[in-house]
């Protein structure tokens, strides 16, 4: 059985790619970084969510010597330009800081009309294997943001972008709802082909 590594801490992830990857029936070896507890956290420098993808997976599978996956993802708002993109995560100032995030966010937005408050979640997903082989591809989830959170589920941005065809925010689904349309399962899932092609 072949051993592949998620580069996330994020217990959430592993168990939501282990379930993509029973549901096409690979039995690859799933687990997380912190089974390599060795191996240091990746500076994510690259200018794109796919460059921030790759090199965390390029970074595990050569340290590891397994292959690694890798993903990356955001909030990318029309009339922001695209913005907050990879900064998405500390784009109000300190990693990671969801409330403040939202609170800043909804600020820049506040006089901003609904036609115009179109925005997408956009993750990239990449397969690196040590040999320097890699695939990467991309996942969206398109809506337009609320004016207030609503909803207890998820985390980050969720609380404000209601999907198209809906009318609840991504907080407010099921996780299993939100698990089928979401932009990192359609990356993962589209990503399904090239771990077979060289998983095996």
């Amino acid at each position: 059985m072949t051993r592949l590594i998620l580069a996330t801490r994020n217990a959430g992830k592993i168990t939501e790619l282990r379930a993509i990857l029973a549901d096409a029936g690979l039995t690859h070896e799933l687990v997380g970084a912190d089974a390599h507890p060795d191996v240091p956290d990746v500076k994510e420098t690259g200018v794109t969510f796919a460059e921030n993808a790759l090199l965390k997976a390029h970074a595990l599978a050569r340290a590891t010597g397994h292959p690694a996956v890798a993903d990356d993802s955001g909030l990318c708002v029309d009339v922001l330009g695209g913005a907050p993109g990879i900064f998405s995560a500390r784009w109000a100032g300190r990693h990671g800081d969801d409330q403040a995030n939202l609170d800043l966010l909804l600020a820049q937005l506040a006089d901003i009309d609904t036609p115009h408050r179109r925005a997408h979640f956009a993750c990239a997903a990449a397969l690196a294997l040590p040999d320097g082989t890699e695939r990467v591809v991309e996942g969206r989830l398109n809506g337009t943001l609320r004016y207030a959170p609503e909803g207890s589920g998820g985390f980050g941005y969720d609380p404000i972008l209601q999907p198209d065809g809906d009318t609840r925010t991504c907080a407010q689904l099921t996780p299993a709802e939100k698990n089928a349309i979401s932009h990192r399962g359609q990356a993962f899932r589209a990503l399904l082909p090239s771990l077979r092609e060289l998983l095996g």
